[in-house]
């Protein structure tokens, strides 16, 4: 009996258990198992193997499933190298800014002080294994007058219906405005525009305004500097009124986190105090006004002393680490330079107090041992779906961790390397985005990167600190963690 003799639904079943160079090997071996790779097979690697990417995602629509595989694997390899292109996204601002970032299926939003900044992802890609581009559609500024009122201090993007034109903008001044993107028209001469309707007001002082806004199936949730937390549901007109609810945390804040696929719906909070990571439940028109779980820095703080500290980046856990893509899972960014991840699921909860808030440490914590700065930002994706990226609060650093070998981490500084924090990081299956207080920038680990894959560097004096040329991209300083260090430091 000959392998082509079984049941076509047993070879699709023993198929899901290939890698992407066996799937390549089954269908060099005949015609009919050719036919059933290329049928059956490589979809069902693609949706066990996830590598969730935004910038590509529209490209990779008009790909064959196994291009798709193939480009997801060149980059999985790349990434056990850490062999990218780094480039930067544009010359300098003037001035030094803490940019913010969006993204959505169609483009990259940076917004440096009022001025937002437009990067549209191809939707198709010239050759096989060629990188989708990205070009710079424009930018505009939203503020008539310079105040730092007007500075942009958190985006995101709402839904619009699929046209990815519509954001949400906080500024400094406590305001959120939809803000729609009228993209450019070469044929009439038309440059990048925006339209902008009013949302909300979130200030109560003079010392408070908008930190982080955060969209999911059209709830928004604001957070504003002093603590004030508030879940708006967005209407799908303009001129509709907003409804929200607030609850006040009553602590210097930084970050939020919206997670509504959740069984059990959350917002979680980062903030400068001795609880400085809480989670609070959502009802289904509002937010508990008291935390559910108090997330501690180590096991030994459940019921002992606990310290000051602050966490300024959440995110979701990496699709296909060792916790299973859950929402229940969540990634900190802390002030002591450590990434810690709590799995919400856990079943040992030890009470704190003889109210309902009860506290979970966290089930691994990494950190960079060459360096001591805060986490400013993290952001979860990467090769393979396991990987972590953290910004540094200085020298530009991004560092990356593979949750499968988290002793093995690394680190680079960006192109330019300058003494500015990484402030904000995207992270895909592919590619980083971030942002220093100078400009954007990107490290891409997908296959054959071009020139003409990011927007040219207009001429200008000097060289911006950038190194020189590598192929497409500008040379960056990286290193290893465990350089130096005995095994198991």
């Amino acid at each position: 009996m000959s392998l082509t003799d079984l049941p076509s639904d047993v070879l699709i079943l023993a198929l899901q258990d290939l890698s992407a160079s066996g799937l390549a090997a089954v269908s060099l071996t005949c015609k009919s198992l050719h036919t059933l790779v290329e049928e059956f097979g490589w979809n069902g690697h693609l949706r066990s193997n996830p590598r969730p990417a935004l910038s590509v995602a529209k490209a990779q629509e008009q790909w064959a499933p196994r291009r798709r595989a193939r480009y997801n694997t060149l980059s999985d390899r790349a990434w056990s190298r850490a062999d990218f292109t780094a480039r930067p996204l544009s010359r300098p601002w003037t001035g030094k800014f803490q940019p913010a970032m969006a993204i959505s299926l169609s483009r990259l939003v940076v917004a440096a002080g009022s001025t937002l900044y437009s990067y549209k992802f191809a939707a198709t890609s010239p050759s096989e294994l060629e990188s989708p581009s990205v070009v710079f559609e424009g930018s505009v500024r939203l503020a008539t007058v310079p105040s730092a009122v007007y500075d942009i201090t958190c985006l995101t993007f709402i839904d619009d219906g699929g046209l990815d034109q519509t954001l949400c903008a906080g500024y400094h001044g406590g305001e959120a405005e939809r803000v729609i993107l009228i993209p450019p028209d070469e044929a009439k001469n038309m440059p990048l525009a925006v339209v902008r309707f009013p949302l909300f007001h979130q200030r109560q002082s003079d010392t408070e305004f908008l930190e982080s806004l955060k969209y999911a199936n059209n709830r928004l949730l604001s957070l504003s500097s002093t603590g004030v937390a508030t879940l708006s549901t967005v209407p799908a007109s303009p001129n509709d009124e907003v409804t929200s609810s607030s609850i006040d945390i009553n602590q210097r804040s930084w970050i939020s986190h919206l997670s509504l696929a959740s069984s059990s719906p959350f917002a979680a909070f980062g903030a400068s105090s001795t609880t400085p990571l809480t989670v609070y439940s959502i009802q289904p028109d509002r937010i508990s006004p008291t935390p559910s779980v108090n997330l501690c820095m180590t096991r030994r703080h459940i019921n002992g002393p606990t310290f000051s500290s602050a966490v300024y980046g959440i995110s979701r856990a990496p699709p296909c680490s060792v916790w299973g893509a859950s929402d229940n899972v969540i990634v900190s960014g802390w002030y002591d330079g450590q990434v810690r991840i709590y799995d919400l699921r856990a079943d040992e909860r030890p009470a704190v107090s003889e109210s309902s808030t009860t506290t979970l440490a966290p089930v691994l914590s990494v950190l960079d041992p060459w360096s001591y700065e805060p986490i400013y930002d993290v952001a979860c994706g990467g090769g393979s779906g396991t990987h972590i990226a953290a910004g540094s609060a200085r020298h530009s650093v991004v560092s990356f961790w593979d949750v499968r070998s988290p002793q093995c981490g690394w680190s680079v500084y960006a192109p330019g390397n300058d003494s500015s924090p990484v402030y904000s990081v995207i992270l895909e299956g592919s590619r980083l985005f971030g942002a220093t207080q100078s400009r954007p920038f990107v490290y891409d680990f997908g296959p054959d990167v071009k020139n003409d894959t990011y927007p040219s560097l207009p001429d200008a004096p000097g060289t911006d600190g950038l190194k020189g040329k590598k192929g497409a991209g500008y040379q960056v300083v990286k290193y290893k963690h465990n350089r130096g260090l005995p095994n198991g430091y």
